[in-house]
């Protein structure tokens, strides 16, 4: 089963059930469409009555929105007269040195499924627990249903950390709730690889595209998370340590974790300058390195 995350519609037809949103969120829902491809460069944005109508908020609110998308040079002709454009030069805002980082909701999945149009596909990851990029793989998978790209090769690798270690976090603020944690986040890593293995080998049986995925076990909790995309490209982020309740095995429970779906990430592209260039060779480098030493065989069912 693919793993899809929900979009509202674009068009204004149907006004979201959820409560109202900030003028934040209205700019990260409609910065993920132009990512995505969903708005297309040169294409006009409905109007902000409709997208008021849309997302429940008022025209102030996506007003807003708009400004700081316009701020980041994804659209152009924002007034209060005639509907915005989506900008002709996004790949220079998307990518390079003035790209700004973005929640990795966000920006992660446009960035997949452009890398999911090359002929052969590599993506490396380090993460926590690789639901960010399980979810991210949703928009390439069903542009590869609809016959929109189909790449030849797929490798997928991704470094997670083991089950054998007792993990920096996330940590229950009472010590004596280690133990239900740590299950806890296992049975979540654990669930997540297998979707996001099971729904890429689909594409053997479906596709007839040779698809590798690979898992491997860090002897640490990593600080930080990492995409290398095709080689060319480097998403970097800080995982950042909050207190928070969460229910674990119908308790909840005081800790200390992350939300690494809204880690910020800083993308950093191969010739787009000597600070982007040495940073994603570096990356490579630093990965390899972990892949090939100090990592081990991961088993997704222990």
């Amino acid at each position: 089963m693919v793993v899809e995350p929900e979009h509202a519609s674009v068009n204004g037809r149907n006004r979201s059930p959820r409560p109202q949103r900030s003028h934040r969120e209205v700019a990260d829902e409609l910065r993920s469409r132009i990512r995505s491809g969903r708005l297309r460069p040169g294409q006009r944005m409905p109007t902000q009555a409709k997208l008021a109508d849309e997302f429940g908020v008022e025209r102030g609110a996506v007003r807003q929105a708009l400004r700081i998308l316009q701020s980041e040079h994804l659209l152009v002709n924002v007034s209060k007269g005639s509907p915005a454009t989506v900008a002709d030069t996004l790949e220079r805002a998307l990518t390079g040195p003035e790209a700004s980082p973005q929640p990795t909701t966000v920006a992660l999945g446009g960035r997949i499924t452009t890398a999911f149009e090359a002929p052969h596909v590599e993506i490396d990851a380090l993460c926590l627990t690789s639901i960010s990029l399980t979810l991210a793989m949703g928009e390439p998978l069903r542009q590869i249903h609809a016959g929109r790209i189909k790449p030849a090769r797929v490798d997928v690798r991704v470094l997670l950390p083991s089950s054998d270690i007792d993990l920096a976090f996330p940590a229950p603020v009472d010590a004596s709730a280690a133990g239900r944690l740590q299950r806890s986040w296992l049975t979540n890593r654990n669930a997540q690889g297998q979707v996001l293995r099971h729904n890429l080998l689909a594409l053997r049986a479906t596709h007839g595209i040779d698809v590798n995925v690979t898992f491997r076990a860090l002897p640490f909790t990593p600080p930080v998370k990492l995409y290398l995309l095709n080689g060319v490209e480097a998403l970097f982020a800080y995982y950042t340590l909050t207190r928070r309740e969460e229910e674990v095995d119908h308790e909840y429970l005081e800790m200390y974790d992350v939300q690494g779906t809204q880690s910020m990430l800083f993308p950093f592209a191969q010739g787009t300058g000597l600070r982007d260039t040495t940073f994603v060779e570096q990356s490579h480098l630093w990965f390899n390195a972990l892949w090939e030493t100090i990592s081990s065989k991961l088993l997704l069912s222990s």
